[in-house]
Formats: C-alpha cells, sequence, structure tokens
C-alpha cells in the first residue's frame, strides 16, 4: 500500500516506518524535521506543517492509508495553553482529515491517548466503551479529533480508527524530555543524576514496549474496516515506585529519587482493557517490563552514552 504519515519522524514512526517499508509499503513521511532513517527505508519526505493548511493534492495520488501522529503539545504544557493546543493538533487534524477525502483515501487511523481521554476510570480495565471525562486540556483534543473522525466517517464513508495508546516506550525516545518517564528515568540513572517524581510514587501507569505496539499497528493498517477506537496497551498497571526498583534492579544503580508536588492533570491510575484487539487480531503484547527497560537501557547505553 501507500501510506501517508505525518509526525513520522517522532518516536513511534522512527520505529512504525522501517516495519511498514520492510513489509513492502510505499512511505511518504510529513513532518517539520527530517529523520536520517528515512532514506534507508527508501521513505519519501515532505516538509509539512499542518497547522498552516492542507497539504497540496499530488501528495495524496496514490494513497491507501494516512496515518496522523503528528502532536505539538504535551499533556502538562497543554493544560498552560489551551487554545494553542486547540489550534495545533484540531487544526492539523482537520486539514489532514479535508484533505484525505477530497483525495478519496480510503482510511485514516489516529493517534489517541488511552492514558487521556477516559479520565479517572470507574473500572480497570479500562474499555473502549468507558465514559470519556479527560482531565486535562491534551486529553480534551485527542478527545475531540476522535469526535471528529467518527463524523467524517457518518459524513464521507472514509474508515477512521483511533487508536488509544497507554504509555509506549523504547528505543529512538527521547531522554532529555518532559514526556515519556521511562527513557527519563533510565538515562539520569546511568548518568547518576537527580530522578524527580510528582507525588508520592503512588500513581500507575500502564506501559507498553514499542515493538509490541507497531506489531499492533502495523496489523491495524491492513484490517478492511477497523473498529472506530481501539486500545492498545499492555493491560497491566505498575506504579511509579515499582519501576524505580526496576530501573534500580535492570542499571544497577543507587538512585536519587526526589519527590515533588503531583500535577493536576495525572490520573491516579491508567490500566486498558485490550480484549477488542486480541479479538481482532493475533497480538498479543510479548515484552514484559523488565525485559522492555533491559532494552531500553542498552539502546540509551550505546547511542546516548557511548556517542
Amino acid at each position: 500500500m501507500k501510506i501517508l504519515i505525518s509526525g513520522g519522524c517522532g518516536f513511534l514512526g522512527r520505529n512504525l516506518i522501517p516495519l511498514l517499508s520492510e513489509a513492502g509499503n510505499q512511505i511518504i513521511c510529513v513532518d517539520r524535521s527530517e529523520g536520517d532513517f528515512l532514506k534507508a527505508c527508501a521513505a519519501e519526505f515532505v516538509y509539512a506543517d499542518l497547522t498552516e493548511g492542507p497539504l497540496p493534492d499530488h501528495i495524496f495520488e496514490g494513497v491507501d492509508v494516512v496515518i496522523h501522529m503528528a502532536c505539538t503539545l504535551l499533556p502538562g504544557m497543554a493544560n498552560s495553553d489551551p487554545l494553542q493546543d486547540m489550534t495545533i493538533n484540531i487544526g492539523g487534524a482537520l486539514h489532514l482529515l479535508d484533505s484525505a477525502v477530497k483525495n478519496k483515501v480510503r482510511k485514516v487511523i489516529f493517534f489517541s491517548s488511552g492514558g487521556t481521554v477516559y479520565g479517572i476510570p470507574h473500572s480497570l480495565p479500562v474499555p473502549e466503551d468507558h465514559p470519556l471525562n479527560p482531565q486535562c486540556a491534551y486529553g480534551i483534543s485527542k478527545l475531540a479529533i476522535e469526535k471528529y473522525m467518527r463524523l467524517y466517517r457518518s459524513l464521507y464513508g472514509i474508515k477512521t480508527c483511533s487508536l488509544r495508546l497507554s504509555n509506549p516506550y523504547g528505543p529512538h525516545q527521547r531522554v532529555k524530555a518532559t514526556q515519556g518517564v521511562i527513557p527519563v528515568f533510565c538515562y539520569k540513572a546511568l548518568m547518576g543524576e537527580p530522578i524527580e517524581i510528582w507525588g508520592d510514587g503512588s500513581v500507575r501507569r500502564d506501559f507498553i514496549y514499542i515493538d509490541d505496539v507497531i506489531s499492533a499497528i502495523s496489523q491495524v493498517v491492513y484490517l478492511e474496516d477497523p473498529p472506530e477506537e481501539l486500545n492498545i496497551g499492555s493491560g497491566k498497571a505498575t506504579s511509579i515506585n515499582e519501576l524505580l526498583k526496576l530501573i534500580a534492579e535492570v542499571t544497577g544503580k543507587k538512585l536519587d529519587c526526589r519527590f515533588t508536588a503531583t500535577r493536576n492533570c495525572d490520573v491516579p491510575v491508567s490500566m486498558l482493557d485490550i480484549s477488542r484487539i486480541k479479538s481482532l487480531l493475533p497480538w498479543v503484547p510479548r515484552i514484559s517490563l523488565k525485559e522492555g527497560l533491559q532494552k531500553t537501557v542498552e539502546f540509551i547505553s550505546n547511542s546516548e552514552i557511548n556517542c
């Protein structure tokens, strides 16, 4: 197939594009910065900013599937400027949806957020039909895009699917960022730097290794009529304190943990019900948290510290 991926030079795209390319698909990566890995994948790069307007029609010639993963603001930052969050993320998604409809693209897959769209869970694990009550602006914008995906499916017959990812982690994730606690914590553990934890460490998250994520996504791409929403996670919840113990064990380092005030945008627990995706695809998460941490630490040691 011919697949257009927005935001493909980020963490998720850096892992997904090589897999889709190896399967024989033609990839067009739309982003604001080009990744060197694209040349090895024979992927076409198009510089574009979706917030500035629709993409030129010629880019969509022959495109079968659009995967929208471009997202500018992070959960904590979105709360400080919800208007900008709405303008950038929702506006960009609508430009892409309009272009997809105009150019008769068969399917649009959107990377949503299983950790924020549900809000505080009423029950665990959280299924796709759980009430939706985001506690942060980031989750609200993700949910709004999901609603537009449903609307465009109803109005124009385009196949749409919103993938509600939990907390993916692994190689190529930024270690000096404000999102993605695992690479940040692992890097700081290896470097002997203080690790800052929001709250008392009791918050629980559904961590899933990137290889399991892209395995699921690469199969969803081929579904003729995917469900409108689909959870992708490990189906397990691990507290930050438990995570820190595993990181100390894997790295062999004594951690310098410093606890600070809890953030208002953090829900106490996130654990996704993945029974729907397992019923549709021959897929289950295969990488345990400890094994995923070992792979992540090895990658960081080789690429971030020794280079």
